[in-house]
């Protein structure tokens, strides 16, 4: 295992971890365990750090009908009359928390700053719906994103864009694409990914504690999506993209990592996996930032505008 030394975070963040330490201290003090109704509620919370929510022209709710349910998107345009590039949004949350109205403000910004549109997803999400319900989601989204722009204009070919689990996701379906060509995905867009369920990466070691996520809470989410036992070992390592197919065919990424995060190893792994084969890859290390840096905008607004406008430069790049 590669030596992983321990981020050290931006002032910025100083008083936000200190809060959330002492929180996270009290919680194991009263023995409270782990729910999903407590963990969406807290991270539901992180909504009071993103004030800034720009006006976009046009935003409006769709849905996908599938058989006897519905899968819902709010779509994202600062110009629906001009033909932009499509970017598919997959919100981070471990799999069981996070949603379309949390990421709201993230959407809206990434409209407006790289000027595209946007289709923002609310898959299923464990433990209610396991793995692969929400993956499943996510593609059919990917393959009929066409069907929820009716009123807007758009330029054919879709960029795709998560954030942690969201950034699982992303490459889960990039891996398809390998297998299935029809699944067409122009660039992927990667904030700070999870790309390993087996959770082997040094970092987790080094960053477990201390920076807002934490190694045991990361385990937790993953045990609710998978509903493994130590028997599924091979199942979680066969999901994970890191140890899938990584070719030439993956489309080009930009990707995002932060330097005191317990996900940091695996995201740079999987961009060097990339380079290796010959992906074109753009990779960013943000190293005094925690996971979910882009969920507390009011307290690191320079480090988002500049991952923002990052962004934006890459997905319209030839």
């Amino acid at each position: 295992m590669q030596d992983s030394p321990r981020g050290s975070a931006s002032a910025k963040l100083a008083e936000f971890l200190a809060q959330a330490n002492q929180n996270i201290a009290l919680a194991r003090e009263q023995n409270i365990q782990f729910t999903p109704a407590l963990l969406r509620e807290n991270l539901n919370k992180l909504a009071a750090f993103m004030t800034c929510k720009p006006d976009v022209s046009y935003i409006a709710d769709r849905a996908w009908q599938l058989g006897d349910r519905a899968i819902p998107a709010r779509v994202y345009s600062p110009d629906p009359h001009s033909a932009l590039p499509v970017v598919v949004h997959f919100h981070g949350g471990g799999h069981m928390c996070g949603s379309v109205e949390l990421y709201d403000p993230i959407c809206r910004q990434l409209a407006s700053t790289a000027h595209c549109v946007v289709i923002s997803v609310e898959y299923r999400l464990a433990p209610e719906h396991p793995y692969p319900a929400g993956l499943e989601d996510c593609e059919h989204a990917l393959r009929h994103y066409a069907e929820v722009l009716e009123d807007v204009a758009f330029i054919t070919g879709p960029c795709i864009m998560g954030d942690s689990a969201g950034g699982a996701i992303c490459t889960s379906l990039s891996e398809r694409s390998l297998a299935e060509p029809s699944l067409a995905i122009r660039k992927q867009i990667l904030i700070y990914p999870s790309v390993d369920y087996t959770m082997t990466s040094a970092s987790y070691e080094s960053n477990g504690a201390g920076f807002l996520l934490e190694t045991p809470r990361v385990k937790w989410y993953f045990e609710q999506y998978f509903q493994y036992t130590a028997l599924d070992a091979e199942k979680v390592r066969a999901a994970s993209p890191l140890h899938g197919r990584i070719e030439a065919g993956l489309p080009e990424t930009l990707i995002f990592t932060a330097g005191c995060d317990p996900l940091r190893d695996e995201g740079r792994a999987y961009a060097e996996a990339l380079q290796r084969v010959g992906v074109k890859v753009e990779h960013h290390g943000l190293e005094d930032m925690i996971h979910a840096y882009m969920l507390l905008h009011d307290l690191v607004a320079e480090e988002c505008l500049s991952t923002y406008q990052r962004i934006a430069r890459f997905i319209h790049a030839p």
